[in-house]
């Protein structure tokens, strides 16, 4: 007791610029953090961290399937609607105003409220993944558009359950997940929103409406009589701050990602509150993956939330399961920080075979449902998704697609035969994908010379040369090598040359090439050229843009 007394004597009496920081931060965490780290080997340090291994299950399953959705998909125009709807003049500016009217009036938050996800049923669509060659699916928990798709205790007004469709989506789809036997994964994009959303404090420059402000800093008192009566903007928004340097430029959001750059740092309270809602889903749903829109881990550097909530998801996944079996996602990572997570290449590939596994993200079109692409026909092929995963493989790679659903909960039939084309080819040719692991070298071909690099977070793929029959991509699995020639040599004849005779990397002799498609064996000649296979006769066109053959050693 006298202790307890002394010690509040003396902060009484010393000005708080004399209190440590130590001190300071007890306060800060009593105040704020409610949700209790799981306990466990990991801790909250990058030093800690990398002693994480990827599990064995994520480093087989190779082809995991996505369900990018959320209220954003409702307007079927396109990614970043929520803040593409609030930049005067933009496409998406246009189409909130023939569709909806002014921001003014009618803001993101009336979208979510439109939204109603009446056709959404899934357990059907994680079937057709999983029968398209899914090994795991993920579910979007929130966008930066900042409503969590779940049953939120921290995010109690603005969540799924309350507006909107008014259904626990990722409740839904865990059910169905593991109804079908896959690993289940959270994607979690929320952290941005207090940057991402700047643009809901702007006004239109000119017109009728200029100068009136857009409804991004309404409050809980500005929806009495309306259908948000009671409900707080800003637990939505997060607009109670200054804006951050240039934000009136907008692509200077993209320079400031990583909270530098005139970023207007977010408050404590805005980070722990994220750091509940996330500890929150992983306890609730217990997923084995979550991916972070992140560069790094959630608001690295200016906090250490993205740290704590990866070693309590690591500990916790061992102390469910006897052994590490969860994987986190993030992006721009550096040589050690890969150690921590698997790194996350969004839209585009590693150039070369990784030490460690990673994944790409991409889309069959864009992140949210567009009804243009529907429209032009834009949609990736099968043929390009099944070119890009037997790179990715190659490299040591896992990839991450994304099918677009629209706001009713469906998607559309041309998306629906690209994934039924997916699934063709990997019934036919999953043994050269699954379980397998890169060999001494990814591949060959004139593909490879003209790669494009990584810019960023990625985005790089479709900027280097098209796959030819020439461009050739390995995988083994035990003594076995699977070569895929990425398009059908006219004379029918398939040339690998890093198989030639004398190969320095392969000096086994080769007892028998089998193609994988029929299981049939292939005639074949080794000499200083390479390996020569007499291809069987085309029949279907359906597969000659990955034609896979089984090299068996002596």
């Amino acid at each position: 007791m006298k202790r307890r007394t002394a010690l509040k004597g003396l902060a009484a009496t010393l000005p708080s610029l004399w209190l440590s920081q130590a001190f300071a931060n007890n306060i800060f965490e009593q105040k704020y953090i409610n949700e209790p780290l799981a306990k466990g080997p990991f801790k909250p340090t990058w030093e800690s961290l990398q002693n994480y291994k990827t599990p064995e299950w994520y480093q087989n399953a190779k082809f995991g399937m996505w369900a990018h959705w959320g209220p954003q998909c409702q307007p079927e125009a396109g990614d970043w609607y929520a803040r593409g709807m609030y930049q005067e003049g933009s496409w998406q500016y246009k189409i909130h105003l023939q569709k909806y009217g002014h921001p003014s009036k009618f803001g993101f938050k009336d979208v979510i409220n439109e939204w109603k996800a009446d056709k959404w049923n899934p357990d059907e669509l994680v079937r057709l993944y999983k029968d398209a060659g899914a090994q795991y699916f993920m579910a979007m928990a929130n966008h930066h558009d900042n409503l969590d798709l779940y049953d939120s205790k921290y995010q109690k007004d603005w969540n799924a359950t309350k507006v909107g469709p008014k259904k626990d989506l990722i409740k839904g789809w865990a059910k169905a997940a593991k109804a079908n036997n896959l690993p289940f994964g959270v994607s979690v994009h929320a952290s941005h929103a207090w940057r991402w959303y700047e643009v809901a404090q702007r006004s239109d420059k000119t017109g009728q409406y200029s100068g009136i402000p857009y409804d991004g800093k309404l409050t809980k008192a500005d929806g009495k009589g309306k259908w948000w009566d009671g409900l707080d903007p800003q637990e939505l928004y997060a607009q109670n701050h200054p804006l951050s340097v240039d934000s009136l430029e907008d692509s200077s959001i993209h320079r400031q990602w990583e909270w530098g750059n005139g970023a207007y740092e977010p408050s404590k309270a805005y980070m722990e509150k994220f750091y509940n809602r996330t500890i929150d889903l992983i306890n609730k749903y217990d997923p084995d993956v979550v991916y972070f829109d992140d560069s790094q881990l959630p608001f690295w550097p200016v906090s250490d939330v993205g740290l704590r909530i990866a070693a309590h998801l690591y500990n916790k996944s061992i102390n469910a399961h006897g052994e590490l079996r969860a994987v986190v996602n993030g992006k721009i990572l550096d040589e050690n920080q890969r150690k921590a997570m698997v790194w996350d290449i969004e839209r585009g590939q590693a150039n070369n075979i990784q030490p460690l596994p990673w994944q790409t993200d991409t889309c069959i079109g864009g992140w949210h449902y567009d009804r243009g692409l529907y429209e032009r026909g834009d949609y990736k092929t099968a043929k390009t998704v099944i070119q890009t995963l037997v790179d990715i493989v190659s490299k040591n790679g896992n990839l991450m697609l994304n099918v677009p659903v629209r706001g009713d909960g469906t998607i559309d039939e041309k998306e629906r035969k690209v994934v039924e084309g997916i699934g063709k080819w990997l019934k036919a040719n999953g043994e050269s994908i699954y379980a397998t692991r890169p060999w001494k070298i990814f591949g060959e071909g004139p593909a490879q010379q003209e790669e494009a690099q990584l810019s960023g977070p990625g985005f790089n793929e479709g900027k280097g040369k098209q796959f030819s029959s020439e461009d050739i991509r390995f995988t083994t699995k035990g003594d076995i090598l699977y070569a895929t020639s990425m398009g059908w040599p006219e004379n029918g004849k398939l040339v690998i040359k890093s198989l030639a005779k004398q190969s320095a990397h392969f000096g086994k002799e080769i007892q028998r090439v089998e193609w994988l498609l029929s299981k049939q064996s292939l005639t074949f000649e080794r000499n200083e050229n390479g390996l020569i296979i007499s291809l069987p006769e085309k029949t279907s066109e359906d597969f000659s843009f990955a034609n896979v053959v089984k090299i068996i050693p002596v």
